[in-house]
């Protein structure tokens, strides 16, 4: 225990709450700048183990802000699931690290969260955290949800059966929009969310659930702003995901985006869930910002960047051009439009 000593002494942790840690397994989805500050302060802290699933590989402009990993990283384009696993070992031993080098569907995310203590959100996109949500009320496994961009950031802990889940919230989280890709980030934003993240995951994994925060909490760290939001009252009886009949909505084929190779084309069309509405100038100016090349008309945007072109529609469909890879084509879809 002398490795945790300054743990221990920490009187809400203390000798019990080090023990408790000593038995939980976390899954953290993503491990980008949330997810590998996340997986290192809970391998420090010294739970028993943990699961990392990500679908992405290490770049250079991940460095900026995703502390676990190196320049040889990039240079082999190591996956990051794996990277962290490789620097995290050396970092605690007798913690069990698995990497799950995959997308984060609900038909591979449904064992994992059956297995886990606690899911902690690190992933860049709504739809994978609605789908989260809704794991985590199926079964009854709290989660901890946390986003950055720009300067911003915000977290909410959820606890399936007593606080109001995602979905009953979805119309008063300020959701910006904006991706890293689009709205930029700075390194103190991460930090500061994954602060917020790690201190609401200790919380629930000593089981001092009275100490959890009611409700969520966001900042701009340039702005020098910090507001909390008070969620109780907004949980909803009829909300399809934790409400009294709850049908699991983000776990349905209908509500996931849908993608498809075209037919002797190197192209990937990619359709959103639900028909969107999007603000072209507003888009074009952020992704011009990000340093994408974009053209267009009254009915489409021609975005490029990162060696691919993508035509993207009013109503949110795409054509990711010069790929027939769909993980790829859906990847480069979330990060400008989130």
């Amino acid at each position: 225990m002398e490795r945790y000593s300054r743990q221990l002494l920490f009187p809400q942790v203390g000798q019990t709450g080090q023990e408790k840690l000593g038995k939980k397994h976390v899954l953290i989805i993503g491990a980008g700048a949330l997810g590998s500050a996340l997986s290192e302060m809970l391998v420090r802290a010294g739970i028993q183990s943990l699961t990392i699933v990500d679908r992405d590989y290490v770049e250079y402009s991940n460095l900026q802000r995703q502390q676990l990993y190196t320049e040889q990283d990039a240079e082999e384009s190591l996956p990051k699931a794996e990277a962290a696993r490789r620097r995290l070992e050396r970092v605690n031993q007798s913690v069990r690290i698995e990497s799950i080098v995959t997308d984060a569907t609900p038909e591979v995310m449904e064992p994992l969260v059956k297995e886990a203590d606690l899911i902690l959100d690190a992933t860049d996109n709504f739809e994978t955290r609605m789908i989260i949500n809704d794991l985590s009320q199926k079964h009854h496994t709290p989660w901890v949800y946390g986003a950055c961009v720009g300067s911003t950031g915000m977290c909410l802990a959820i606890l399936p059966g007593k606080t109001p889940c995602l979905n009953c919230l979805l119309k008063a989280v300020p959701v910006q929009g904006l991706t890293c890709d689009t709205g930029g980030i700075i390194s103190p934003a991460v930090q500061m969310a994954a602060a917020h993240q790690m201190a609401e995951a200790l919380k629930i994994l000593v089981e001092d659930y009275g100490a959890v925060r009611e409700g969520l909490v966001f900042f701009d760290l340039w702005k020098n702003d910090y507001q909390q939001f008070k969620t109780r009252k907004m949980k909803k009886d009829s909300c399809l995901s934790c409400g009294s009949n709850p049908e699991y909505p983000f776990l349905k084929r209908d509500n996931v985006t849908k993608t498809a190779v075209l037919c002797g084309r190197d192209t990937v069309q990619v359709r959103p869930p639900q028909r969107m509405k999007l603000n072209f100038s507003i888009l074009a100016r952020q992704l011009i910002q990000g340093g994408y090349q974009v053209d267009g008309n009254a009915f489409l945007l021609n975005i490029q960047g990162e060696g691919k072109r993508m035509v993207l529609f009013e109503d949110g469909r795409a054509l990711i051009h010069e790929t027939k890879d769909i993980q790829e084509a859906k990847s480069l879809y979330q990060r400008i439009l989130g």
